[in-house]
């Protein structure tokens, strides 16, 4: 990293689960990105995956942003239209402050994961993968090879046992579409990775590696020794990065936000009765976890076979939170969709002045049409010895789940797609 920079400037209806028709509301045809080039063959990627899963978006770099996704569709063999999700899903902001409260990165927008800090795939940067040539979004741009896909096992997508047939039950591996950029950063090395799983899931996570910075080591009350004896003390410091995540479910917009949360209301038969409700969040706001508390951004007009809304959910696990900046505290903000409104924090677009973080995008409320999502993800680095030298990745991300987007599991066997409900 490099100089020592300063930091940034720092009602809803209710509806239970049981019950309550969400109203729609009429919705503008929501528009590109300002900015967002338009897809060709070398920057669209189509890939099916071993189970069926087809998977299309169109990718760039950009100078600040570094790896962007645009237009993400996806379709299946039991569903064969394709179906967009996302309008863009791009890295909105990764700060950097240090224990000893003397240092401090925004290492997107006073450097970014584009340009001179994009790094040319090398070596086993894309072993098992296709390395693709593009624009590296510099001001002067070169084509180089700068994005790697592939695709990988997962694991086990399910199983369920066969009554029939106790040796075969019903088992399926699954696959992952992979797409990762690598930036320097000073001492640090980060993988922006998506992937984007056969069942419809998509996962965002930011890997770091490179080097812990020799030059940001303190005393033994804001860091870790660090090799013979307590006499280097490596600065602990957080990566509290941001994604904005902007949805067009079924190429519809106009969504809606809601807040699920279930609590204890009393005593059952057997155990404590719990509650789940639902509430619409109307308004631009910021929010945080609580136990058994989640977020939805659902459509308003499109519904699966079942006549659910089509959704995703917000599933996030861990996560640091910087109290000492307050727009880093809230795990999620919705905001209503504005395209000067780029990143999360140190926000310098010249036609929203006023509106340097998440925090102030959200500060008047506005009603939400076509909101946008803003995820932080935290995490205090405690450096350690095993961090010398390269140092292992550590990740940080979340994962966008699909709810109710199709009536069944998208890669249910032929057998049992007949099951669903009780009857």
């Amino acid at each position: 990293m490099g100089t020592t920079r300063t930091r940034s400037a720092a009602a809803a209806a209710v509806l239970t689960l049981s019950g309550g028709v969400i109203a729609a509301a009429a919705t503008p045809a929501a528009a590109r990105a300002p900015g967002a080039a338009q897809c060709t063959a070398a920057t669209m990627v189509r890939e099916t995956l071993p189970n069926g899963t087809t998977w299309q978006l169109c990718w760039r770099i950009h100078e600040k942003s570094g790896l962007v996704l645009e237009d993400v569709r996806i379709s299946s063999r039991r569903y064969p239209e394709p179906v967009r999700i996302l309008r863009s899903l791009t890295v909105a902001q990764l700060n950097v402050p240090y224990d000893s409260g003397e240092t401090e990165y925004n290492d997107i927008t006073e450097y970014g994961f584009g340009g001179a800090y994009l790094q040319t795939l090398a070596g086993d940067d894309c072993r098992g993968g296709s390395a693709r040539v593009g624009s590296d979004g510099d001001e002067v741009p070169r084509r180089r090879k700068v994005l790697c896909v592939s695709a990988e096992a997962s694991g086990p997508a399910y199983r369920l046992g066969n009554d029939e047939s106790a040796a075969r039950p019903y088992s399926r591996q699954g696959h992952d579409l992979v797409l990762r950029a690598v930036s320097k950063v000073g001492w640090y090395e980060y993988i922006t990775e998506y992937r984007l799983h056969d069942d419809g899931e998509i996962s965002a996570r930011l890997g770091a590696s490179g080097n812990l910075s020799p030059v940001d080591y303190g005393n033994a009350g804001n860091g870790w020794p660090i090799g013979r004896g307590a006499r280097d003390f490596a600065t602990s410091h957080y990566h509290s990065a941001f994604w904005r995540v902007d949805f067009d479910l079924a190429g519809r917009g106009g969504e809606q936000v809601e807040q699920v949360d279930t609590t204890v209301v009393g005593e059952g038969s057997m155990t404590a009765a719990l509650r789940t409700s639902r509430r619409v969040i109307a308004r631009e706001g910021s929010f945080s976890r609580a136990n058994r508390r989640w977020w939805r951004v659902a459509s308003r007009t499109a519904r699966n076979a079942d006549g659910h809304a089509r959704s995703y959910e917000l599933v996030t696990t861990g996560g640091d939170v910087y109290e000492a900046h307050p727009e880093t505290a809230p795990d999620v903000t919705f905001t209503q969709r504005h395209g000067c409104e780029r990143y999360a924090t140190d926000n310098n677009d010249p036609q929203c002045p006023t509106r340097r973080t998440i925090l102030d995008y959200a500060r008047n409320a506005e009603t939400m049409t076509d909101p946008v999502m803003w995820v932080r993800v935290g995490f205090h680095h405690v450096p350690r010895d095993e961090d010398q030298s390269p140092m292992p990745l550590h990740w940080q991300g979340f994962d966008l789940a699909p709810r109710d987007f199709t009536e069944i599991n998208r890669l249910a066997p032929d057998a049992l797609t007949g099951v669903n409900g009780q009857r």
